[in-house]
């Protein structure tokens, strides 16, 4: 099963792109972030008549995510336990099931942090630490899952031509070091090594040009999972496409 995530910055601009990668990579599963749109505003009809199931988490202008699906999706749930007063769009959590086995889908949009320090930074530092503790209860359940999307981390020097700000503070790669003691997989380091791979570039700067990217769009596998997975890549080639996100797709190929 090929399960991608995609920062898609905003679906009205991404209404021909998204719909023409759709077709040509053929995941069984997307989970997108910043699609910037209220629910009853998703162009849903797109995707059904690809024969997507459709679900999303949304927020004016801002945030929201959404998975499209080839199978059934079951006990969907929107927004992340531990802040009843968080009103932003970031998570949403849906199982699907495969010929061997289920998956619960964790699919987020981790707050950005900038400037740091200051209250964005406490935001997002909270909200990591509301993350580990629904890695926590999965764990104890025994739940085979995932938690993909933009997690705006960079793990690690290697992960960034620059790395600096929020994304790379000590605090941040703190944490992400948290979900991964806690038994999780970082799945495209499981399966590729080295500098240079990236997943977000830019607008501004020549970024893409210059190959100043940062690898911020991962994959976190449960054990169960990591055990179920066959390879897992970076879409780099449609940053270079017409009217393109700054982010592009990320994939797992999953045995289940």
């Amino acid at each position: 099963m090929k399960i991608a995530t995609f920062n898609i910055n905003g679906i009205k601009a991404r209404i021909a792109a998204l719909p023409e990668w759709l077709d040509e990579a053929q995941p069984d599963v997307a989970i997108l972030q910043e699609i910037k749109s209220v629910d009853e505003g998703f162009p849903r009809e797109l995707f059904e008549d690809r024969g997507y199931n459709v679900e999303t988490h949304g927020q004016k202008s801002f945030n929201g995510v959404a998975i499209l699906s080839k199978l059934p999706l079951e006990d969907v749930v929107r927004g992340l336990d531990g802040d009843e007063t968080d009103e932003q769009a970031r998570y949403i959590e849906a199982t699907v099931v495969g010929d061997k086995a289920s998956v619960r889908l964790c699919g987020l949009y981790l707050p950005n942090g900038n400037p740091a320090p200051g209250p964005k930074f406490d935001y997002k530092l909270a909200w990591i630490k509301r993350l580990e503790q629904r890695a926590r209860a999965l764990l104890a359940d025994e739940t085979p899952f995932l938690m993909t999307g933009d997690f705006n981390i960079i793990p690690q020097a290697e992960d960034a031509a620059s790395p600096d700000d929020a994304l790379f503070r000590f605090e941040t790669r703190e944490a992400w070091r948290r979900l991964l003691a806690l038994g999780l997989t970082d799945a495209f380091r499981a399966r590729t090594q080295g500098p240079g791979h990236y997943s977000f570039w830019d607008y501004q700067a020549g970024a893409w040009n210059r190959n100043n990217g940062i690898r911020i769009d991962h994959f976190l596998l449960s054990p169960a999972v990591a055990d179920m997975l066959k390879d897992c890549q970076i879409d780099k080639e449609i940053r270079a496409r017409e009217k393109p996100s700054d982010h592009v797709p990320v994939w797992v190929d999953l045995d289940f």
